[in-house]
C-alpha cells in the first residue's frame, strides 16, 4: 500500500545535469545493439527501446515517478529505458546487461519511497513493465494472473468486471504497482480478514538472473517464499503473479469520522490503540489518519489543531456494524448518518483519497493522484503508547504549517495473528498492535522538515518494537542503513525489515544470484567466503 497523503505541492528545485562517464555511453549502445541481434523482430524491438537522444525517453521516465524528490535533473538516469511487450525482451534485456557491464532496474507503479526502481549509482537500464497490465480471471477457482505492469487500482476494476462477490485483499492507494506490493508482503482494509496480499498469491512467472522462465515448482519454495516479502528486485523479474480472490459482500459500509484535538481526539485515538487490533469482528478495519488544521475552537493563537481521522471498512451493512462498534469502541460516537453503504468497488475510491461518489473508472487514471517529493518512515508498536507519550507526538505535530505532514497508523490483529514471523519474509505479525507510517511534504524547507521527520522518528523510538527495531520494507527508508559489504552491516537495516528472515533471505540470494545482478541500495547482498 501506499500511504494516502495529502501531498499536493511541487518537487524541490536542483539545477544540476547528471551524466555518466564516456564508457557508459559506449556500452549502452552495445547494449541496444546486442537487444536488437537477440530479436526475432528487430523493428519491434526498437519500438520499445529508448535512449536520452529519443524524444520520448523524458516523459516514459518521469510518467511513473511518484515520488518528486527524484525527478529532479539532478537524479542519475537510466542510459536505456525498455518498455518490454514479450517476455523474451525481459530475458534479452538481461543478458546484454550482464554483457555490457550494466545494472537493471525494473519499475511496475514507481511508488518506492526512496526511487531505487528507477534510479542508481552506476550505469543502469530502466526495464519498465507497463505493458505487461493483463488480468486473467477464473470464476470457477476464484484465482487470477496479473500482470507485473499492473496497478492495484487496475486490479480492483477488473475483477470488479467480472464479478461483484469477488476482490482482492491490498493496498489503499490506486496508483501502486502491483509487483512491488506483493513482493514487500503488501496489506490493506481487509488483512484483519484475509492477512496480506502474499499470503493470497499462489504462484508467479519469474525470471531470474540467466533469462530462465520459472513457476512456482520449478523455482522451489524458499524462492516462492522470498519474493512475497523479501522484495522481488532482489532475486529476479516477475512478469505475472497467480492471486487468490476473496469473498466480499454485495454491500460493505464506510466512514470517516474526523475529530480534533477539543473533540477529545487525542483520547479516542489512545483508545483505538488497544481496540481496533482486538475487534472479535474480522470484518472490521480502523484505521487512523492524524494531520493538522486551521480551527476556530482551537485555544492556541495560531489556530492550529491536530485532527485524527478514524477511517474504516467493514464487510457487511450498517445494521451489523453500529452494535458492534457501541460495544467495542462507543467512546468514538458513530452514528448511522456516519456511515455509508456501497459496493466494494466503489468503496476503492475512497481509500485512495478521491471524495465520495467518485466513479470507480478513476482507478484505472494511473495519473489521477497528484505526486509531490516526500519522506516516509514506519514501525511498529506492540504495547499502547501512554497519553503522555502521544502528546509529545501531537506537539510537535504542531511545529509544522498545517498539512504539511500525515501519520497513519494501521491496525493488526485478526488474521494477522495466525501467522508466526518466519511465515513469509513480512515478520511484524504475532503481538504487533499496529503499523506507524510518518510522512512529510519536503515541497519547501526541506532540510528543515527532514530533520523534523528524523527527530520524530527518534522521538518513537522507546515506544515501538526494538531489539530490532523494524520497518516496512515496501516503506523503504535509506536513513536506516545502506551497504553489503559485511554481513554486520547489512544486518543493520536487513534485520530492521525482515528479522531473523534475514539469513533465510541470505541463502536464498545466494543460490539464485550470486554474482548480486540484481541490486539496489537495499536489496539483499551477497557475502564472498
Amino acid at each position: 500500500m501506499h500511504s494516502s497523503w495529502v501531498l499536493l505541492l511541487a518537487f524541490l528545485p536542483v539545477f544540476i545535469t547528471f551524466s555518466w562517464p564516456a564508457s557508459a555511453e559506449v556500452a549502452s549502445q552495445n547494449f541496444v545493439q546486442c537487444l536488437s541481434r537477440s530479436s526475432l523482430n528487430p523493428d519491434t524491438t526498437s519500438s520499445v527501446t529508448f535512449t536520452p537522444s529519443n524524444s520520448s525517453f523524458t516523459s516514459i521516465l518521469n510518467a511513473r515517478i511518484d515520488n518528486l524528490l527524484f525527478a529532479t535533473p539532478a537524479t542519475p538516469k537510466p542510459q536505456v529505458i525498455v518498455t518490454p511487450a514479450q517476455e523474451s525482451q525481459i530475458q534479452a534485456a538481461i543478458l546484454c546487461a550482464r554483457k555490457n557491464a550494466l545494472s537493471i532496474r525494473f519499475r511496475g507503479g514507481g511508488h518506492d519511497f526512496e526511487g531505487q526502481s528507477y534510479r542508481a549509482t552506476e550505469p543502469f537500464v530502466l526495464l519498465d513493465m507497463i505493458n505487461f497490465r493483463q488480468v486473467n480471471i477464473d470464476l470457477t477457482s476464484s484465482t487470477a494472473w496479473v500482470g507485473a505492469g499492473l496497478t492495484l487500482g487496475e486490479l480492483y476494476y477488473r475483477i470488479s468486471e467480472k464479478s461483484s462477490t469477488l476482490g482482492f485483499p491490498a493496498g489503499l492507494w490506486s496508483t501502486v504497482g502491483v509487483s512491488g506490493f506483493l513482493g514487500g508482503g503488501g496489506y490493506g482494509m481487509m488483512k484483519r480478514k484475509y492477512g496480506l496480499a502474499a499470503d493470497n498469491t499462489l504462484d508467479a512467472r519469474f525470471i531470474d538472473v540467466n533469462g530462465q522462465i520459472h513457476n512456482r515448482k520449478s523455482m522451489g519454495e524458499d524462492l516462492f517464499w522470498a519474493i512475497r516479502g523479501g522484495g522481488v528486485s532482489s532475486f529476479g523479474i516477475v512478469v505475472s503473479w497467480k492471486i487468490q480472490l476473496v469473498p466480499v459482500p454485495e454491500t460493505v459500509t464506510i466512514f470517516a469520522a474526523a475529530r480534533t484535538l477539543e473533540q477529545n481526539g487525542a483520547e479516542l485515538f489512545r483508545r483505538w490503540q488497544s481496540v481496533a487490533p482486538n475487534f472479535d469482528e474480522r470484518d472490521l478495519d480502523v484505521r487512523s489518519v492524524v494531520d493538522t488544521l486551521l480551527s476556530n475552537s482551537s485555544a492556541r493563537e495560531d489556530k492550529k489543531t491536530v485532527r485524527f481521522v478514524f477511517q474504516s471498512l467493514f464487510l457487511g451493512k450498517i445494521d451489523r456494524l453500529l452494535p458492534i462498534m457501541q460495544k467495542e469502541f462507543p467512546e468514538l460516537g458513530l452514528v448511522r448518518e456516519d456511515c455509508v453503504e456501497l459496493s466494494w468497488i466503489r468503496s476503492a475510491p475512497f481509500f485512495s483519497n478521491f471524495t465520495l461518489g467518485t466513479p470507480p473508472e478513476i482507478l484505472l487514471d494511473r495519473n489521477a493522484i497528484p505526486r509531490s517529493a516526500y519522506k516516509g518512515k514506519s514501525g511498529f508498536v506492540r504495547v499502547p503508547i501512554s497519553a503522555q507519550g502521544l502528546t509529545g507526538v501531537w506537539d510537535r505535530m504542531l511545529r509544522l504549517p498545517v498539512q504539511t505532514a500525515v501519520l497513519q497508523f494501521t491496525p493488526f490483529g485478526g488474521k494477522m495473528d495466525e501467522y508466526t514471523e518466519s511465515s513469509l519474509p513480512f515478520p511484524h505479525r504475532p503481538g504487533v498492535l499496529y503499523m506507524y507510517n510518518l510522512g512529510i511534504n519536503l515541497d519547501e524547507d526541506a532540510t528543515e522538515r527532514l530533520n523534523w521527520i528524523d527527530e520524530l522518528f527518534i522521538y518513537y523510538a522507546p515506544y515501538g518494537t526494538n531489539s530490532p527495531r523494524t520497518s516496512y520494507v515496501n516503506y523503504l527508508d535509506l536513513d536506516i542503513g545502506q551497504g553489503s559489504r559485511t554481513y554486520a552491516e547489512a544486518s543493520v537495516w536487513g534485520r530492521k525489515y525482515f528479522g531473523n528472515n534475514f539469513d533465510r533471505l541470505l541463502r536464498v540470494k545466494a543460490a539464485v544470484d550470486p554474482a548480486n545482478f540484481f541490486r539496489h541500495g537495499q536489496s539483499i547482498p551477497v557475502f564472498r567466503k
